[in-house]
């Protein structure tokens, strides 16, 4: 926080850290969401693997770059938790897109490990990204849930190369992305009405 020093003669008046800056979590979120959509519909099994590719454009640019964009400006307004998550997630689909689309095949026969060791570090990031939550909103603790158990049942569909799990996990990927869409729409319709149109929950 800072204060105006133009005329010693007025009353100072606070100016809050990054009030200059829209909220960016509306923008994270809708970034996680539609991504996540997509992915978790190949994991799912409603698209072919082939189509499964039409995820990596919207991973570098809008789940990756974007998001990780909608981080740092959570850093300017002093959110750690959207900073945090944010900027990781962002991480995440950036990694996700190199490691398909340049590493992948290097791994070879010991692939389904090295995904599985990926996505086993994502789920213990997200676990305490899960507790952190129950102190934001009701909306987005629903949300860390079912992410949490997606990354649950996609590491272990990985590591033992079980697509019933994998598919589960979509599932319940899908299930995140529906709340972080609507987490993201009621930030959005709050802001533009001025009121709430679509609740998020208690703390």
């Amino acid at each position: 926080m800072s204060y105006t020093e133009d005329d010693p003669n007025e009353i100072a008046v606070p100016v809050h850290r990054g009030a200059h800056i829209a909220d960016p979590g509306p923008l994270g979120l809708a970034a996680f969401a539609l991504t996540t959509f997509i992915l978790s519909c190949a994991n799912a099994g409603f698209i072919s693997v082939e189509a499964e590719a039409a995820v990596f454009g919207v991973a570098l640019f809008y789940g990756g770059l974007t998001q990780l964009a909608a981080g740092m400006w959570e850093f300017l307004k002093g959110n750690v938790f959207g900073a945090t998550a944010f900027s990781s997630y962002g991480a995440f689909w950036l990694s996700f897109w190199y490691l398909v689309t340049y590493t992948a095949e290097e791994m070879g026969a010991e692939r389904h490990v090295g995904v599985g060791i990926f996505l086993l570090a994502w789920t213990i990031f997200t676990v305490y990204m899960w507790f952190a939550s129950t102190r934001i909103s009701a909306a987005l603790f629903v949300t860390f849930s079912v992410l949490l158990a997606a990354f649950v049942f996609l590491t272990l569909g990985a590591l033992l190369e079980q697509t019933g799990l994998t598919r589960v996990g979509g599932y319940f990927g899908l299930a995140a992305a529906a709340g972080a869409w609507y987490t993201s729409a009621a930030g959005v319709l709050s802001t533009t009405f001025g009121r709430v149109v679509l609740p998020t929950g208690p703390r």
